[in-house]
């Protein structure tokens, strides 16, 4: 899997969102930047069944934006498309 970036509309707010896969104990997890600003990890979340943020500034991602942001990596693994 490589690199990938997203351009969407969130609420009116215009989002360039750039995602770089990479394994962490044999787990697909993201490192995730949108508009150039600081670096995020997604992973996903058995709880939840979603991919969330994990790092400690994850409280500073909009909540529609994470949730929009989870729903594209959910795409992006073929293992969760079937």
């Amino acid at each position: 899997m490589e690199k990938t970036r997203f351009d969407f509309l969130l609420e009116g707010v215009p989002y360039m969102v750039h995602v770089v896969p990479f394994t962490f104990n044999a787990e697909t997890r993201f490192r995730v930047k949108y508009n150039d600003g600081p670096e995020h990890i997604f992973a996903w979340d058995e709880e939840t069944q979603r991919f969330i943020a994990l790092d400690e500034d994850a409280a500073d991602i909009p909540n529609t934006l994470e949730e929009e942001i989870a729903r594209k990596l959910y795409m992006l693994i073929p293992s969760f498309k079937s």
